[in-house]
């Protein structure tokens, strides 16, 4: 059963799970209860999720093959509670083998990890999607120079997993400007998650669409510099030539969030 691959925002640090005081309250609140219930739309539980997080660059494509990661907790300024959040999900040094045997295949140099843990782009949305920890997690870096023709290559290399019950996620941000979450953005992150989503949900057009993407409408105001756009790169390449989905949408500190599905099944 071919899994479906997916991008999702994971929000503002550990946002989902502290009193959020920097805007409503509820501010997080749409966006959380998206990834709670991802993984009942899936054709079956996956056996094991690989995440590409926006927090996590290296000079060539990386893989974390520690059996038991630890969390790092790479936020600033946050209540002290949340640097005791848990999420002790195990690694998968067979499916960390695995994702380097793929992109190898495909020409990539790549090297792995044993020692570094999940970072907040990778703990705090899955968290939601998987509380339990019980489905191991790889974790797979961005390569540092965030070329969307290179990110895309390597998910179409790693497309075979969606086959073998793993689950790959892009988690990032649609838009992330540290400057931008203000109500004088609002309309230009409309019209860049407009521009986004229609690229992403035509198949013909989105990957010559994500080479070019700071063409697009306000791009460098919504991407001042690309991580928290790359992992959707390859979550997009991982289902080359497959419908795309808008499966996300919300206004969350002023300014348009979305997250997208590729290669879903049509029932």
């Amino acid at each position: 059963m071919r899994l479906p691959t997916y991008f999702i925002p994971h929000g503002a640090g550990p946002c989902f799970f502290m009193e959020w005081t920097r805007g409503p309250a509820d501010t997080w609140d749409k966006t959380a209860a998206w990834l709670k219930g991802l993984l009942a739309g899936l054709p079956e539980r996956p056996k094991a999720i690989l995440v590409v997080s926006g927090h996590w660059e290296t000079p060539v494509f990386t893989v974390g093959a520690a059996a038991q990661p630890e969390l790092i907790y790479d936020y600033y300024g946050f209540p002290e509670e949340t640097y005791r959040l848990r999420f002790d999900a195990p690694g998968s040094p067979p499916l960390a083998a695995r994702v380097r045997e793929l992109l190898g295949q495909a020409g990539f140099p790549t090297a792995e990890d044993a020692e570094r843990g999940y970072d907040h782009g990778v703990f705090v949305p899955l968290k939601l999607v998987a509380p339990e920890a019980d489905i191991p997690v790889v974790q797979l870096s961005l390569r540092g120079d965030l070329d969307p023709t290179a990110h895309l290559a390597a998910g179409r290399a790693l497309a075979p997993l969606r086959d073998e019950g793993v689950l790959i996620l892009g988690s990032g941000m649609s838009w992330h400007n540290m400057r931008g979450f203000t109500p004088a953005f609002t309309g230009k992150s409309e019209a860049f998650d407009t521009w986004l989503s229609q690229a992403m949900t035509d198949p013909s057009r989105r990957d010559e669409a994500l080479r070019v993407w700071d063409q697009a409408p306000y791009a460098r105001e919504a991407h001042p510099r690309e991580e928290h756009l790359a992992p959707l790169f390859v979550a997009a390449g991982a289902a080359e030539g497959e419908p795309g989905r808008h499966a996300f949408r919300d206004v969350a500190m002023d300014v348009v969030i979305s997250g997208y599905a590729f290669g879903e099944r049509a029932d």
